[in-house]
């Protein structure tokens, strides 16, 4: 590890906070899931489907149990505060028998399958504490799906004497965790398999998980920079900035971002879908506001724009269904063309009428976007596709088009930018190193009641951390049937943003003067220390999905 700067070395000495149900001993309370009717998923997951949600409570006498030899796992992309996780899962095995052991996979489940990685000691995990990123052990997105992968993985349990494995990642990884825990039952396994709620996209949530770790650091690090951006663009008078924001398919991000920054235009992927609204209409929106606040003297701005928000366009999300079915139909002959001229026109001949000719309309490295650089489920990587140039593109257009007819007089000075990896390794907030400090924690507790099957639970997390109430749901309860390589397979579900939902009902209520006056905020870098209500606040999403509870 590289030399530690000023920061970090005060940074380490960080003592997260703990749910006070969480210290001393801590007792385990079944209660029923909601019925369900779901027989398909039920079938899939005989073992691990009807299960009991777990609460843990403060006890008053120490639980004895057996050492607890467990493997963790960063899989996925990288989230503030991934490190915390497993020192709060190291402390705790600790602290419930001293002979406890952890290993941690290398470089994600590519570690798992292949046997690789390191036994995690006191003083390496000492070096980590408080820290951004995965590189403890790395990460990775080698995917657990089939029966080898399986089996291979039972192997190294097998090999590394595990009694359990801690699966720290996104909707994807933790679908896989809980196929590994059905199998292990399936087998006759002991293996307890638990998992970890991470993502900064924020849609690894639901009733019992109210945020995936990370979401809260990456937003206050996106805010931060869109705040200097509006701070520049206020200064200079002349630019509009076009900020695409990592979230793929779900739209957390740009919201929480746009309740932060009252930036004057924010696109929701959601509503665009639930109102099926086109590129064009997209467009004129953007370029009616760019007009009105130019008659008004502001010639600037700022647009957010959600990482997925071409899949969400009616049109286009039709397209790239169509392109997803056909690249997979017609791999083999796509992959024999070396011209990428040949290879849109293979594809553009199995397209439906409508999606052929909304193809041939987009620019050349759009299209090529849209049909290179699959995802390991086969899938448009929207990631790749520059949202932010391609509205940049269509905006200049209309946008002369309106000064032909003479309802736009004033110059227009685009920039776009993109907002991803900039907050993936971020050092985490407070809120999340004491979130991801709490996860860990009760992971290990998970362990030592052998509840396999689990992802961890933390609710009431607007309250002080010691009123926070932690525990375990099954993750079989979360799953849904979704095509994937032209296949219906089991997996969690996506969260996406509720436009029904206070966030949302709040940036509804805000747009339109955000829109036609600057009314900029900007919340400034993240704060470790200083008052609670500077350093220790959640995200704006979570105070509003909590009022009144």
């Amino acid at each position: 590890m590289n030399q530690q700067t000023a920061l970090e070395k005060a940074r380490s000495a960080y003592q997260p906070k703990l749910p006070d149900s969480l210290r001393a001993a801590s007792l385990a309370e079944k209660v029923p899931m909601p019925a369900s009717s779901d027989t398909q998923i039920r079938a899939l997951f005989p073992h691990t489907f009807d299960l009991p949600e777990v609460i843990f409570t403060k006890g008053t006498a120490n639980v004895e149990a057996k050492p607890i030899r467990a493997g963790v796992i960063l899989s996925g992309g990288p989230a503030p505060g991934g490190h915390n996780v497993i020192a709060g899962l190291f402390d705790a095995i600790k602290s419930i028998n001293p002979e406890s052991s952890l290993f941690g996979f290398a470089n994600g489940p590519d570690g798992l399958i292949s046997n690789k990685g390191m036994e995690l000691d006191a003083a390496t995990i000492a070096r980590y504490r408080n820290t951004g990123g995965f590189d403890i052990i790395g990460s990775g997105r080698t995917k657990l799906e089939s029966q080898e992968d399986f089996l291979k993985a039972m192997e190294t349990v097998k090999a590394r004497n595990l009694t359990a494995l801690v699966v720290i990642g996104g909707d994807d990884s933790n679908s896989n965790a809980c196929k590994l825990a059905e199998f292990a039952r399936e087998q006759g396994s002991p293996l307890c398999v638990v998992g970890v709620p991470k993502t900064i996209d924020g849609d690894l949530r639901g009733d019992n998980i109210e945020t995936s770790f990370g979401f809260d650091t990456a937003s206050k690090v996106y805010s931060d920079l869109i705040g200097n951006i509006q701070r520049d663009a206020i200064s200079a008078r002349k630019y509009w900035h076009f900020i695409k924001l990592m979230g793929r398919s779900a739209s957390h991000i740009a919201l929480e971002c746009a309740l932060q920054t009252h930036p004057n235009i924010t696109l929701i992927s959601e509503e665009v879908a639930e109102r099926g609204l086109t590129l064009k209409q997209i467009v004129d929106q953007i370029a009616d506001v760019v007009s009105h606040r130019a008659s008004q003297g502001e010639k600037f701005g700022t647009v957010l724009i959600p990482e997925g928000l071409v899949e969400f366009v009616p049109e286009m999300g039709s397209l790239m269904s169509e392109l997803n079915e056909v690249l997979a139909e017609h791999s083999d002959a796509f992959n024999a063309l070396e011209s990428l001229s040949k290879k849109r026109e293979l594809v553009t001949g199995h397209l439906s009428s409508a999606s052929a000719t909304l193809y041939r309309s987009l620019p050349d490295d759009i299209a090529n976007q849209l049909i290179l650089d699959r995802d390991p489920h086969g899938n448009v990587q929207v990631a790749r596709i520059d949202t932010q140039r391609l509205l940049i593109d269509l905006v200049e257009a209309r946008l002369k088009e309106m000064k032909s007819a003479g309802t736009y007089k004033a110059s227009f000075s685009p920039q776009p930018h993109y907002f991803g990896y900039e907050g993936r390794c971020a050092v985490p907030s407070n809120f999340d190193a004491d979130y991801t400090y709490t996860l860990g924690y009760t992971a290990a507790l998970l362990l030592r009641e052998n509840l396999t099957g689990y992802i961890c639970s933390v609710r009431h997390l607007t309250r002080p951390a010691a009123q926070w109430q932690a525990g375990g749901i099954p993750m079989a309860r979360m799953m849904n049937m979704e095509r994937r390589h032209g296949k219906m397979v089991p997996v969690i579900k996506k969260a996406l943003v509720e436009l029904d939902g206070p966030a949302f009902k709040e940036l509804e209520k805000n747009r339109d003067t955000w829109a036609k006056t600057t009314q900029f905020a900007f919340p400034g870098s993240i704060q470790y220390f200083g008052p609670s209500e500077v350093c220790d606040r959640p995200t704006i999403t979570l105070e509003l999905e909590s009022a009144g509870q």
